[in-house]
């Protein structure tokens, strides 16, 4: 029988797609207050892997943006923090429509893990209509896809920046 040892804590990586630059903005207060110091903010970088969030956005130039937070939380806060930010959304929507997409995820040395309300085959539930999947996985030095990875998450700029947050947390670990 194996010895049951509790979890270190992980890094919360907070990707997320907007339209309306003052509503990030006000997102990024509301998450700060939240989750503490942001240590990492990366590039802007453009979404143009599909047109999904067009509409409900409306706005064909959706940006992405990663933060990664200083202080480090319990594996097992996901869900939790998977409701906050859908409340933050909603929060922010205007006429209804979310003009900021927040998708919290952690990452540790091994993996990165986001959060859903969606259900699949390859994703487990974790608590109170939370599901999480592990997007990506870490092998020799580098960031890999699953079958299942959005493409957004396959490209080069989104594993390079996850390598830096990656870095950042190995650094808070030892």
């Amino acid at each position: 029988m194996g010895a049951e040892l509790n979890h270190i804590k992980v890094k919360l990586v907070m990707p997320v797609l907007y339209s309306d630059q003052a509503l990030l903005s006000g997102a990024d207060e509301r998450l700060q207050e939240l989750y503490g110091e942001t240590d990492f903010k990366s590039p802007v970088l453009p979404f143009d892997y599909t047109q999904y969030y067009n509409q409900e956005m409306e706005s064909k130039e959706i940006k992405r943006i990663f933060f990664s937070y200083k202080n480090l939380i319990e594996i097992t806060d996901l869900a939790k923090i998977k409701k906050e930010t859908n409340r933050i959304e909603l929060e922010l929507s205007v006429d209804g429509r979310r003009h900021v997409n927040l998708d919290p995820g952690y990452l540790e040395l091994g993996k990165f893990v986001l959060a859903t309300t969606k259900d699949q085959q390859h994703r487990l539930y974790i608590a109170s209509g939370i599901y999480e999947e592990i997007t990506l996985y870490f092998k020799d030095r580098q960031w890999r896809s699953w079958d299942w990875t959005y493409p957004d998450y396959r490209s080069q700029d989104y594993k390079d920046i996850l390598l830096k947050i990656r870095e950042i947390y190995k650094a808070q670990i030892k």
